[in-house]
Protein backbone atom coordinates (compact mmCIF):
# COMPACT_ATOMS: atom_id res chain seq x y z
CA UNK A 1 0.00 0.00 0.00
CA UNK A 2 0.82 3.89 -0.88
CA UNK A 3 2.59 5.03 2.53
CA UNK A 4 -0.60 8.00 2.91
CA UNK A 5 -2.65 5.31 2.62
CA UNK A 6 -1.02 3.06 5.21
CA UNK A 7 -0.76 6.32 7.33
CA UNK A 8 -4.66 6.85 6.63
CA UNK A 9 -6.04 3.71 7.71
CA UNK A 10 -3.51 3.58 10.72
CA UNK A 11 -5.52 7.33 11.93
CA UNK A 12 -9.01 5.42 10.68
CA UNK A 13 -8.54 2.28 12.92
CA UNK A 14 -6.35 4.12 15.75
CA UNK A 15 -8.89 3.05 19.08
CA UNK A 16 -8.35 6.53 19.93
CA UNK A 17 -11.12 7.90 17.09
CA UNK A 18 -14.62 7.40 18.37
CA UNK A 19 -17.50 6.28 16.26
CA UNK A 20 -20.45 6.01 15.46
CA UNK A 21 -18.96 7.18 11.96
CA UNK A 22 -20.90 8.33 9.04
CA UNK A 23 -18.68 7.45 5.70
CA UNK A 24 -19.74 9.01 2.78
CA UNK A 25 -18.13 7.76 -0.88
CA UNK A 26 -18.71 10.05 -3.63
CA UNK A 27 -17.23 9.80 -7.35
CA UNK A 28 -16.28 13.95 -8.10
CA UNK A 29 -15.89 15.78 -11.21
CA UNK A 30 -14.89 18.68 -12.64
CA UNK A 31 -17.01 21.58 -14.15
CA UNK A 32 -19.49 23.38 -12.45
CA UNK A 33 -22.58 22.13 -13.41
CA UNK A 34 -21.23 18.45 -12.65
CA UNK A 35 -20.21 19.90 -9.06
CA UNK A 36 -23.10 20.86 -8.22
CA UNK A 37 -24.51 17.41 -9.07
CA UNK A 38 -21.89 15.77 -7.16
CA UNK A 39 -22.99 18.58 -4.05
CA UNK A 40 -27.07 17.70 -4.35
CA UNK A 41 -26.05 14.03 -4.13
CA UNK A 42 -23.82 14.45 -1.22
CA UNK A 43 -26.46 16.54 0.25
CA UNK A 44 -28.87 13.70 -0.58
CA UNK A 45 -26.64 11.22 1.18
CA UNK A 46 -26.46 13.11 4.51
CA UNK A 47 -30.33 13.14 4.88
CA UNK A 48 -30.08 9.76 4.52
CA UNK A 49 -27.36 9.30 6.38
CA UNK A 50 -29.47 10.96 9.36
CA UNK A 51 -32.57 9.18 9.16
CA UNK A 52 -30.71 5.87 9.32
CA UNK A 53 -28.57 7.57 12.14
CA UNK A 54 -31.32 8.69 14.20
CA UNK A 55 -33.03 5.12 13.77
CA UNK A 56 -29.91 3.54 14.62
CA UNK A 57 -28.04 5.48 17.65
CA UNK A 58 -31.07 7.15 19.38
CA UNK A 59 -28.55 7.98 22.32
CA UNK A 60 -26.63 10.18 20.18
CA UNK A 61 -26.76 13.56 18.77
CA UNK A 62 -26.73 14.17 15.03
CA UNK A 63 -26.22 17.98 15.46
CA UNK A 64 -21.95 17.14 15.09
CA UNK A 65 -22.25 15.57 12.44
CA UNK A 66 -24.52 18.03 10.13
CA UNK A 67 -22.44 21.10 11.39
CA UNK A 68 -19.19 19.10 9.30
CA UNK A 69 -21.62 18.45 6.73
CA UNK A 70 -22.70 22.00 5.78
CA UNK A 71 -18.93 22.83 6.44
CA UNK A 72 -18.15 20.75 3.40
CA UNK A 73 -20.72 21.69 1.48
CA UNK A 74 -19.53 25.57 1.66
CA UNK A 75 -15.74 25.13 1.26
CA UNK A 76 -15.22 25.62 -2.68
CA UNK A 77 -11.64 24.23 -2.42
CA UNK A 78 -13.03 20.40 -1.81
CA UNK A 79 -15.53 20.53 -4.72
CA UNK A 80 -12.72 21.81 -7.02
CA UNK A 81 -10.31 18.86 -6.54
CA UNK A 82 -9.86 16.48 -9.62
CA UNK A 83 -9.65 13.63 -7.72
CA UNK A 84 -11.91 10.89 -8.97
CA UNK A 85 -13.49 9.30 -5.92
CA UNK A 86 -13.42 11.14 -2.41
CA UNK A 87 -13.89 9.30 0.79
CA UNK A 88 -15.33 11.46 3.58
CA UNK A 89 -15.40 9.63 7.67
CA UNK A 90 -17.39 11.80 10.08
CA UNK A 91 -17.41 11.51 13.86
CA UNK A 92 -18.76 13.76 16.70
CA UNK A 93 -15.16 15.32 16.82
CA UNK A 94 -13.49 14.81 13.34
CA UNK A 95 -13.75 14.82 8.96
CA UNK A 96 -11.22 12.88 8.06
CA UNK A 97 -10.83 12.80 3.82
CA UNK A 98 -9.15 11.00 1.42
CA UNK A 99 -9.19 11.12 -2.53
CA UNK A 100 -8.63 8.27 -4.36
CA UNK A 101 -8.02 7.48 -8.01
CA UNK A 102 -10.68 4.67 -8.66
CA UNK A 103 -14.66 4.83 -9.34
CA UNK A 104 -16.14 3.78 -6.66
CA UNK A 105 -19.96 2.82 -5.55
CA UNK A 106 -21.54 6.09 -4.77
CA UNK A 107 -22.67 5.13 -0.69
CA UNK A 108 -23.28 6.41 2.67
CA UNK A 109 -22.80 3.96 5.88
CA UNK A 110 -23.42 4.54 9.29
CA UNK A 111 -21.50 2.02 12.01
CA UNK A 112 -19.44 1.75 14.23
CA UNK A 113 -16.53 1.14 12.40
CA UNK A 114 -15.33 3.90 9.21
CA UNK A 115 -16.04 2.00 5.75
CA UNK A 116 -12.73 1.08 4.51
CA UNK A 117 -12.75 -1.06 1.36
CA UNK A 118 -12.80 1.28 -1.23
CA UNK A 119 -9.71 2.66 0.72
CA UNK A 120 -8.23 -0.39 0.86
CA UNK A 121 -8.79 -0.86 -3.05
CA UNK A 122 -7.57 1.95 -4.10
CA UNK A 123 -4.44 1.97 -2.13
CA UNK A 124 -3.47 -1.36 -3.68
CA UNK A 125 -1.13 -1.91 -6.74
CA UNK A 126 -0.77 1.90 -6.06
CA UNK A 127 3.04 2.10 -4.61
CA UNK A 128 5.11 5.19 -5.89
CA UNK A 129 7.86 4.52 -7.97
CA UNK A 130 10.55 6.28 -10.13
CA UNK A 131 10.75 5.79 -14.01
CA UNK A 132 14.60 6.52 -15.47
CA UNK A 133 13.78 7.82 -18.98
CA UNK A 134 17.72 7.15 -20.61
CA UNK A 135 18.77 7.99 -23.93
CA UNK A 136 22.09 7.62 -25.00
CA UNK A 137 23.52 10.67 -24.17
CA UNK A 138 20.54 12.09 -21.98
CA UNK A 139 18.18 11.10 -18.56
CA UNK A 140 15.50 12.73 -17.23
CA UNK A 141 13.56 11.15 -14.19
CA UNK A 142 10.04 10.82 -13.29
CA UNK A 143 7.77 10.12 -10.28
CA UNK A 144 4.76 7.77 -10.23
CA UNK A 145 2.44 8.55 -7.53
CA UNK A 146 -1.59 7.76 -7.41
CA UNK A 147 -0.93 6.23 -10.79
CA UNK A 148 0.00 9.69 -12.03
CA UNK A 149 3.13 10.68 -13.90
CA UNK A 150 5.21 13.59 -13.21
CA UNK A 151 8.65 14.92 -13.90
CA UNK A 152 11.54 15.25 -11.11
CA UNK A 153 13.37 17.99 -10.91
CA UNK A 154 17.35 17.16 -10.51
CA UNK A 155 19.49 19.53 -8.04
CA UNK A 156 21.93 21.29 -11.33
CA UNK A 157 24.76 19.22 -10.54
CA UNK A 158 22.77 15.89 -11.88
CA UNK A 159 24.31 13.74 -14.90
CA UNK A 160 21.39 14.82 -17.00
CA UNK A 161 23.15 15.22 -20.47
CA UNK A 162 26.45 13.36 -21.20
CA UNK A 163 28.50 16.48 -21.42
CA UNK A 164 27.25 17.69 -18.24
CA UNK A 165 28.31 14.35 -16.43
CA UNK A 166 31.83 13.68 -18.73
CA UNK A 167 32.75 17.26 -19.89
CA UNK A 168 36.27 17.26 -21.29
CA UNK A 169 36.43 13.31 -20.72
CA UNK A 170 33.87 13.23 -23.63
CA UNK A 171 36.47 11.26 -26.09
CA UNK A 172 34.83 10.84 -29.31
CA UNK A 173 35.83 12.19 -32.58
CA UNK A 174 38.19 9.99 -34.29
CA UNK A 175 40.76 12.26 -35.42
CA UNK A 176 43.46 10.44 -37.20
CA UNK A 177 46.98 10.22 -35.80
CA UNK A 178 49.99 10.54 -38.09
CA UNK A 179 53.85 9.61 -37.44
CA UNK A 180 56.81 9.25 -40.18
CA UNK A 181 60.05 7.40 -39.21
CA UNK A 182 63.36 6.38 -41.15
CA UNK A 183 64.71 8.32 -44.24
CA UNK A 184 68.18 8.69 -45.39
CA UNK A 185 70.11 7.59 -42.30
CA UNK A 186 68.02 4.40 -42.43
CA UNK A 187 68.62 4.36 -46.29
CA UNK A 188 65.10 3.55 -47.37
CA UNK A 189 62.08 6.06 -47.55
CA UNK A 190 60.00 7.66 -44.72
CA UNK A 191 57.41 5.07 -43.56
CA UNK A 192 54.16 6.59 -42.53
CA UNK A 193 51.96 5.33 -40.12
CA UNK A 194 48.44 5.93 -40.32
CA UNK A 195 46.78 5.31 -36.67
CA UNK A 196 42.94 5.93 -36.06
CA UNK A 197 41.16 5.76 -33.19
CA UNK A 198 37.66 4.04 -34.00
CA UNK A 199 34.71 7.00 -33.60
CA UNK A 200 32.29 4.34 -32.93
CA UNK A 201 34.91 2.97 -30.46
CA UNK A 202 35.13 6.29 -28.54
CA UNK A 203 31.51 7.08 -28.68
CA UNK A 204 30.95 3.35 -26.99
CA UNK A 205 33.44 4.37 -24.35
CA UNK A 206 31.42 7.79 -23.92
CA UNK A 207 27.86 5.38 -23.60
CA UNK A 208 29.78 3.43 -21.13
CA UNK A 209 31.27 6.29 -19.03
CA UNK A 210 27.80 8.31 -19.23
CA UNK A 211 25.75 5.36 -17.63
CA UNK A 212 28.28 4.76 -14.88
CA UNK A 213 27.72 8.52 -14.04
CA UNK A 214 24.14 7.80 -13.93
CA UNK A 215 24.62 4.88 -11.71
CA UNK A 216 26.65 6.72 -9.58
CA UNK A 217 24.74 9.44 -9.10
CA UNK A 218 21.75 7.58 -7.97
CA UNK A 219 23.75 5.54 -5.78
CA UNK A 220 25.29 8.42 -4.03
CA UNK A 221 23.69 11.55 -4.54
CA UNK A 222 20.25 10.86 -4.88
CA UNK A 223 18.07 11.15 -1.85
CA UNK A 224 15.36 8.22 -2.08
CA UNK A 225 14.51 7.87 1.75
CA UNK A 226 11.47 5.53 0.90
CA UNK A 227 13.60 2.97 -0.89
CA UNK A 228 11.29 3.63 -4.06
CA UNK A 229 11.79 1.49 -6.95
CA UNK A 230 13.22 2.90 -10.19
CA UNK A 231 12.22 1.62 -13.23
CA UNK A 232 13.99 2.17 -16.64
CA UNK A 233 12.22 3.66 -20.10
CA UNK A 234 14.54 3.18 -22.80
CA UNK A 235 15.46 1.35 -26.35
CA UNK A 236 16.51 -2.20 -25.80
CA UNK A 237 20.01 -1.57 -26.46
CA UNK A 238 20.32 1.57 -24.09
CA UNK A 239 18.94 -1.00 -21.61
CA UNK A 240 21.28 -3.61 -21.48
CA UNK A 241 24.18 -1.12 -21.50
CA UNK A 242 22.96 0.34 -18.11
CA UNK A 243 21.69 -2.92 -16.61
CA UNK A 244 25.58 -4.41 -17.20
CA UNK A 245 26.44 -1.10 -15.25
CA UNK A 246 23.99 -0.45 -12.71
CA UNK A 247 24.84 -1.16 -9.03
CA UNK A 248 21.88 1.10 -7.35
CA UNK A 249 20.27 -1.15 -5.25
CA UNK A 250 16.55 0.04 -6.11
CA UNK A 251 17.28 -0.41 -9.80
CA UNK A 252 15.03 -3.21 -10.89
CA UNK A 253 15.67 -4.30 -14.63
CA UNK A 254 11.88 -5.71 -14.94
CA UNK A 255 9.26 -4.87 -15.84
CA UNK A 256 10.63 -2.07 -18.09
CA UNK A 257 9.52 0.00 -20.87
CA UNK A 258 11.26 -0.33 -24.09
CA UNK A 259 11.41 2.48 -26.22
CA UNK A 260 12.71 5.63 -27.08
CA UNK A 261 11.13 8.37 -24.17
CA UNK A 262 13.64 11.07 -26.02
CA UNK A 263 10.46 13.03 -27.79
CA UNK A 264 7.16 12.21 -25.40
CA UNK A 265 5.87 14.88 -23.27
CA UNK A 266 4.43 13.58 -19.47
CA UNK A 267 1.25 13.55 -21.22
CA UNK A 268 2.35 10.82 -23.85
CA UNK A 269 4.27 9.19 -21.42
CA UNK A 270 1.66 7.95 -18.83
CA UNK A 271 0.01 5.65 -21.05
CA UNK A 272 3.36 3.66 -21.48
CA UNK A 273 3.19 3.69 -17.41
CA UNK A 274 -0.13 2.56 -16.81
CA UNK A 275 1.01 -0.47 -19.33
CA UNK A 276 3.96 -0.64 -16.26
CA UNK A 277 1.29 -0.43 -13.58
CA UNK A 278 -0.34 -3.39 -15.35
CA UNK A 279 2.68 -5.29 -15.23
CA UNK A 280 3.34 -4.77 -11.65
CA UNK A 281 0.04 -5.55 -10.86
CA UNK A 282 -0.17 -8.96 -12.93
CA UNK A 283 3.40 -9.47 -10.80
CA UNK A 284 1.44 -9.08 -7.77
CA UNK A 285 -1.46 -10.65 -8.54
CA UNK A 286 0.67 -14.20 -9.31
CA UNK A 287 2.53 -13.98 -6.20
CA UNK A 288 -0.64 -14.39 -4.12
CA UNK A 289 -1.42 -17.55 -6.09
CA UNK A 290 1.82 -18.86 -4.29
CA UNK A 291 0.50 -17.88 -0.81
CA UNK A 292 -2.10 -20.82 -1.14
CA UNK A 293 0.79 -23.53 -0.54
CA UNK A 294 0.32 -21.84 3.25
CA UNK A 295 -2.63 -22.79 5.40
CA UNK A 296 -5.27 -20.60 4.80
CA UNK A 297 -9.35 -20.58 5.56
CA UNK A 298 -12.10 -19.75 2.79
CA UNK A 299 -15.28 -19.72 5.00
CA UNK A 300 -16.15 -16.50 6.56
CA UNK A 301 -17.03 -17.94 9.58
CA UNK A 302 -14.03 -18.72 10.69
CA UNK A 303 -12.34 -15.62 9.31
CA UNK A 304 -14.25 -13.38 12.04
CA UNK A 305 -12.72 -14.87 15.29
CA UNK A 306 -9.49 -15.57 13.65
CA UNK A 307 -9.31 -11.81 12.63
CA UNK A 308 -9.84 -10.79 15.45
CA UNK A 309 -7.29 -13.07 17.30
CA UNK A 310 -4.94 -11.63 15.19
CA UNK A 311 -4.32 -14.89 12.87
CA UNK A 312 -4.99 -13.33 9.66
CA UNK A 313 -1.53 -11.90 7.64
CA UNK A 314 -3.19 -11.82 4.44
CA UNK A 315 -6.96 -11.00 3.54
CA UNK A 316 -8.19 -11.54 0.04
CA UNK A 317 -11.83 -10.07 -0.98
CA UNK A 318 -13.35 -11.07 -4.69
CA UNK A 319 -15.32 -7.57 -5.89
CA UNK A 320 -18.12 -10.33 -6.33
CA UNK A 321 -18.63 -10.18 -2.69
CA UNK A 322 -19.47 -6.52 -2.92
CA UNK A 323 -22.62 -5.86 -5.20
CA UNK A 324 -23.52 -2.11 -6.56
CA UNK A 325 -27.30 -0.60 -5.18
CA UNK A 326 -28.74 -0.23 -1.79
CA UNK A 327 -30.46 -3.80 -2.03
CA UNK A 328 -33.73 -4.79 -1.28
CA UNK A 329 -33.82 -3.36 2.15
CA UNK A 330 -31.51 -0.30 2.75
CA UNK A 331 -32.56 -0.09 6.60
CA UNK A 332 -30.27 -2.81 6.56
CA UNK A 333 -27.04 -0.97 4.70
CA UNK A 334 -25.24 -4.14 2.98
CA UNK A 335 -25.07 -6.43 5.95
CA UNK A 336 -22.61 -8.52 4.04
CA UNK A 337 -20.51 -5.72 3.21
CA UNK A 338 -20.91 -4.38 7.15
CA UNK A 339 -19.21 -7.73 8.20
CA UNK A 340 -16.48 -7.67 5.54
CA UNK A 341 -15.77 -4.02 6.22
CA UNK A 342 -15.44 -4.97 9.98
CA UNK A 343 -13.59 -8.16 9.07
CA UNK A 344 -11.49 -6.03 7.05
CA UNK A 345 -10.87 -3.23 9.98
CA UNK A 346 -9.96 -6.15 12.62
CA UNK A 347 -7.05 -7.77 10.04
CA UNK A 348 -5.37 -3.80 9.54
CA UNK A 349 -5.50 -3.54 13.32
CA UNK A 350 -3.69 -6.34 13.75
CA UNK A 351 -0.85 -5.76 11.09
CA UNK A 352 -2.42 -8.02 8.66
CA UNK A 353 -2.99 -6.53 4.99
CA UNK A 354 -6.10 -6.97 2.61
CA UNK A 355 -6.47 -6.72 -0.81
CA UNK A 356 -9.42 -6.70 -2.76
CA UNK A 357 -9.25 -8.76 -6.26
CA UNK A 358 -11.67 -9.14 -9.05
CA UNK A 359 -12.47 -13.28 -8.78
CA UNK A 360 -10.42 -14.12 -11.33
CA UNK A 361 -7.03 -12.14 -9.93
CA UNK A 362 -7.81 -13.84 -6.39
CA UNK A 363 -6.13 -16.62 -5.04
CA UNK A 364 -7.54 -19.61 -6.22
CA UNK A 365 -9.96 -17.45 -8.06
CA UNK A 366 -12.13 -18.18 -4.09
CA UNK A 367 -14.31 -15.11 -2.96
CA UNK A 368 -12.82 -15.34 0.13
CA UNK A 369 -9.50 -16.27 1.41
CA UNK A 370 -7.51 -15.99 4.75
CA UNK A 371 -3.84 -16.60 4.72
CA UNK A 372 -3.24 -17.40 8.68
CA UNK A 373 -0.11 -16.67 10.78
CA UNK A 374 -0.33 -19.98 12.51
Amino acid sequence: MVKIAKSFLSQVTAEGLNGPFVTIMLNTHVGHQNVEKDQIKFKNFAKEAKRRFEKKYPEHEWAPFQKKIDEILADQSFWRSSTTSAAVILTPEEVLVHRLSIRVDDQYYVGETPYLLAIIKNAQFNDPFYVLALNRDSMKLYQVENKVVSEVELPEEAPTTMEKALGEEITGGGDFNYSAQGGANNGGEGVAYHGFSAKDEELEIDHVNYYQAVDAFFRNDFSNDDNLPLYIFALPENQTLFKKNAKTSFFHATPNIATSPAPLSVKEIQPYVDKLVEELTQQQVSAYEKLLDRKFIDQLVDMIPAAKEGRIGQLFIATSNLVDGFGEDPDTEYDRRQVLNTLAKDVVDNGGEVAILAQKDAPGSKPLTAILRY
